[in-house]
């Protein structure tokens, strides 16, 4: 557990860049340096995690723990890599979010969002090279790709998906099927509960007791999160238009912008936006507003993993659903690359001066095999030489 929570805390200080970035993260972490699980598990739960509502990003980080030792696991994992944002977000709400005027914080946040950049390229081009090597694999990825580049949106990403999935049901159990024989990293069987459905059971009841349980503000604050967690798809992006929609009458529009400016210069999920928001509406008791709306938020996501996971390994054992897996594996490397675009490459890369600084980075990463951990501050010292 502990082991759990310190790798998952180093990544929750270093990673910045929002969802695409921190599924690169987990990949060049979990799989390539520290072997937690193999290439094909770990898209197995990437795919899982985007059919799921909540933070995909987050569920992945939870899923890895769980696989490594079970639902504590992945609360440890959940709690590592969520804490550093949670604190910062914390401070920011407290504090007004006075660092987000300092011109040295806008060029150190600038030069992480170039390592952003860098990080999603290599973990994309790995994926590709896993994933979309056939030539119906790559026509279905790039077909999601542009879907995501024309049509914006989680409407279009989910139906994407679902089309690729049925795809891959029909078309894809030949790709699928020799790759079922590798190897993977075993599951400890007495880590993994029998009985899942109290999972599904507590968030049904949790989502019917949000609508009436308001008795004060801060039942009020817990219930909007949890219902705002059981809808949403995709991060922090997705997340803020539904909380304004559902918070607009108590908070002001500059709140939600002010929020939604901090989460994206913290590392971490971009869902601790709720814990800027929680404590803005909880005057009376800010700091336990702040933490019931964060964890509102991404119980909801939580839950239905715990409830799918124990048996997701045995279901993806079968052609058709493998074959399924095989397409939706496709898509998340198209959404992936039209991530790279927008909003990585969009938000990071102004000029040939940046551009240059990350082919220098992919090259730290991949040609000299320098770590995450070990960029993180390098980005940093060239964001404030920068300045």
């Amino acid at each position: 557990m502990w082991q759990i929570f310190v790798q998952f805390l180093m990544l929750g200080c270093v990673s910045f860049g929002g969802p695409a970035a921190h599924i690169g993260y987990f990949r060049h972490h979990f799989v390539q340096r520290l072997g937690w699980m193999d290439e094909r598990s770990f898209a197995e739960l990437l795919a899982l995690c985007q059919f799921l509502p909540g933070p995909a990003s987050s569920q992945l980080g939870f899923a890895i723990g769980y696989q490594r030792a079970g639902t504590l696991g992945g609360f440890c994992a959940f709690l590592g890599f969520t804490l550093p944002s949670v604190l910062l977000m914390l401070c920011l709400a407290a504090g007004g979010g006075w660092l987000l005027d300092q011109a040295w914080f806008d060029s150190v946040l600038h030069a992480l969002k170039l390592l952003a950049l860098v990080v999603v390229a290599d973990a994309l081009w790995g994926m590709a090279r896993s994933f979309c090597n056939g030539r119906l694999v790559l026509a279905i990825g790039l077909f999601g790709a542009m879907v995501a580049l024309l049509q914006p949106g989680i409407g279009p990403q989910l139906a994407v998906l679902v089309l690729a999935a049925a795809l891959g049901a029909v078309m894809l159990r030949s790709v699928a099927a020799p790759a079922q024989t590798e190897a993977k990293v075993p599951v400890p069987e007495s880590k993994i509960p029998r009985r899942h459905r109290w999972a599904l059971v507590l968030f049904i009841g949790l989502l019917a007791l949000s609508w009436w349980a308001r008795e004060s503000a801060l039942a009020t604050v817990a219930a909007d999160f949890f219902q705002t967690g059981s809808l949403v798809f995709g991060g922090g992006h997705v997340v803020l238009p539904l909380l304004q929609a559902q918070l607009g009458a108590d908070l002001a529009s500059s709140q939600f912008l002010l929020g939604y400016a901090a989460a994206q210069a913290v590392p971490g999920p971009m869902f601790t936006l709720a814990t800027f928001l929680g404590y803005e509406l909880a005057p009376q008791a800010p700091v336990l507003g702040a933490l019931l709306a964060t964890l509102a938020v991404f119980l909801p996501g939580f839950l239905l993993l715990i409830a799918v996971l124990p048996d997701w390994q045995r279901w993806v054992a079968r052609p058709a659903l493998a074959g399924a897996v095989a397409g939706v594996n496709a898509v998340v490397v198209g959404l992936l690359l039209a991530a790279l675009y927008q909003p990585v490459f969009v938000s990071a890369v102004t000029g040939g001066r940046d551009l240059a600084l990350a082919l220098a980075g992919l090259y730290l990463l991949r040609g000299l095999g320098l770590g995450v951990i070990a960029l993180v501050p390098l980005a940093i010292i060239t964001g404030l030489l920068l300045l």
